[in-house]
């Protein structure tokens, strides 16, 4: 009867009483008074996939002792009220911290329970997501600085993606406890001066290691020191520009204090060791993840887009093929990409064992979505995703150079992609559109990697640095011989009373065999035989053109043999003949 009581709201228990104690058969009568609801949460547990163990952890071990502390029925339960039972929870001081981490882990399986059967409208979040600004910048002791970096990042989320809101409070947190740590003086950001922003801008590029869920020795990479520069610089300068009480009364920081961000080439991996991490993806037995790590090879997407893939992403157009909707993503932009057969079938295949899930609010507007990859009423996470490809190519046995096993990241995946394009002779301006660049300089660090342009730049000039050109002595051309000169690799002039020896880098001579061709020209008797040799030499010039392919150098001799020859004949008319003589 107390049992009774108790869940029917007549009898308000003490919630260190409701986790200390065993309360007997308090499971057994909520379920027996609230049947139904038992009956179809159970239904949406098994259509989730779950256990039945955790199953009757879950609703007899956290639903009970929420209905029985609210005095709410299961159908009638809000976000409000779980959000009640967290705070309990977490401040209670009778359970050890194991049985808190248990009841929490209990709560968030409830929440998600609930709303895959549409009983609440927010699925739960774990991670910085879950907690409020003001909770993440406790961290700050400064009360005013603290202060003023909350509404600076409040004042931001009208502007700002989620993500973004969490790149910028991971920047600003550090900010913040080092001026509280360092210069435990500072009241306010009033006081702040330039030799304050100077021992911040020394700490963090080189004494700052990871904190938070990456919390390391390490030293945090210069990309994180380039991202919180330009952050802190932002936020002293808006806080400036809006007038705010608490802004720095001068400018502190400047366009040299930003760091130079290494910008290395993309780490693409070799054709065999390619062939073999996409072999290991494919006997990955978790198909959500394997059809990820495919998009991201095949169609060279972000790992973030794909895990933000809806369930009409893939679209058909008939004769043009199947394409792929990238959302908005990074840059904020849209694409379409196009699809391989192989790819399609994977997404076909996944979309099928997908079956019917609840649609999630989205994280950039709050929409509800239906995303591609949810299994069990959960998104597909980056870690699981990671974790998989490693488990992958550690499989394979690949070594790096030191012999270490080979770590390969998700986004190499998309750098072998556009690579492997730009080998094939794919424009930038089309792999651009592919991977959804916005800028050109994005896309030419893979022109720089391996483009064909270049290669063939490269090879014409190590080509023509190895031909054998005339060697120069005491500033003039050495006299070839004849033999050496025709098989020179150059472009070539016979001239009447020698060779032109021009280089070939230089192009022809537009004077060659000017003399030859100009209608004033008059040979003299004496000079047939100079130029039948020189007749004979640009015969066998003229078919080494056309050997070469040199076109324009086979029509050039062509016109002088031509000229040459009416010269001859010209000659031979004045000679007088024997009768004549005799």
């Amino acid at each position: 009867m107390l049992c009774w009581a108790v869940l029917a709201g007549r009898v308000k228990v003490d919630f260190d009483l409701l986790m200390a104690k065993d309360l007997g058969h308090l499971a057994r009568t909520a379920e027996t008074i609230h049947e139904q609801d038992y009956r179809r949460l159970r239904a949406t547990a098994v259509g989730l996939g779950w256990a039945p163990r955790w199953i009757d952890t879950v609703l007899r071990g956290c639903l009970t002792l929420i209905v029985a502390a609210t005095g709410q029925p299961p159908a009638r339960l809000t976000v409000e009220d779980l959000d009640y039972f967290r705070r309990q929870v977490t401040a209670n001081p009778v359970g050890s911290r194991s049985s808190r981490r248990a009841y929490l882990a209990r709560l968030h399986s409830l929440q998600q329970l609930l709303f895959g059967a549409r009983i609440v409208d927010r699925p739960p979040t774990r991670g910085p997501a879950a907690a409020s600004v003001e909770a993440r910048l406790e961290v700050i002791t400064t009360d005013e600085i603290r202060r003023t970096i909350t509404r600076y990042v409040k004042t931001r989320t009208a502007v700002l993606a989620p993500k973004s809101i969490e790149s910028l409070i991971n920047d600003l947190v550090p900010f913040g406890t080092f001026l509280s740590a360092r210069f435990p003086e500072l009241d306010s950001l009033r006081q702040l001066e330039r030799h304050h922003v100077e021992a911040f801008l020394n700490w963090n590029a080189t004494e700052r290691t990871w904190r938070g869920r990456k919390s390391s020795p390490r030293k945090v990479s210069p990309a994180v020191v380039h991202a919180t520069v330009l952050s802190v610089r932002n936020f002293l300068d808006d806080i400036t520009l809006w007038g705010w009480a608490g802004r720095p009364t001068r400018r502190l920081l400047f366009p040299t204090d930003v760091p130079k961000l290494p910008r290395p080439l993309p780490r693409a991996l070799p054709p065999d060791v390619d062939r073999q991490v996409l072999a290991a993806i494919a006997d990955i037995d978790d198909l959500p993840a394997r059809v990820v790590l495919m998009l991201l090879r095949q169609a060279g997407l972000r790992i973030g887009e794909a895990l933000d893939l809806e369930l009409d992403a893939v679209i058909d157009f008939g004769p043009a093929g199947t394409w792929l909707r990238v959302p908005l993503g990074k840059l904020a932009t849209e694409r379409s990409v196009p699809l391989d057969a192989h790819t399609v079938a994977l997404l076909d295949l996944w979309i099928e064992q997908r079956g019917i899930q609840r649609a999630l609010p989205h994280p950039r507007d709050g929409r509800p979505t239906d995303f591609l990859f949810v299994q069990r009423g959960h998104r597909l996470g980056q870690v699981r995703v990671r974790n998989r490809l490693n488990a992958a190519v550690a499989a394979t046995g690949l070594t790096g150079p030191d012999g270490t096993p080979l770590t390969v990241t998700p986004h190499q995946l998309r750098h072998t992609f556009a690579t492997e394009l730009v080998n094939a002779g794919m424009s930038l301006q089309a792999l651009m559109a592919l991977l959804g660049h916005v800028t050109p300089e994005m896309t030419l660090r893979y022109a720089a990697l391996a483009s064909p342009t270049i290669r063939a730049a490269y090879d014409h000039a190590v080509t023509t640095s190895r031909r054998r050109l005339p060697i120069v002595v005491a500033g003039r051309p050495a006299p070839p011989s004849r033999v050496e000169w025709l098989h020179a690799e150059m472009l070539k002039t016979r001239l009447a009373t020698g060779y032109c020896s021009l280089p070939a880098e230089a192009r022809a001579c537009p004077y060659a065999n000017i003399c030859e061709h100009c209608e004033n020209f008059m040979p003299a008797p004496q000079a047939a035989g100079i130029l039948q040799a020189q007749l004979a030499d640009i015969r066998l010039l003229q078919t080494d053109a056309e050997q070469r392919g040199w076109e324009h150098e086979t029509h050039r001799h062509a016109a002088t043999i031509e000229r040459l020859e009416d010269h001859l004949a010209g000659l031979a008319r004045q000679q007088p003949s024997d009768s004549s003589r005799s």
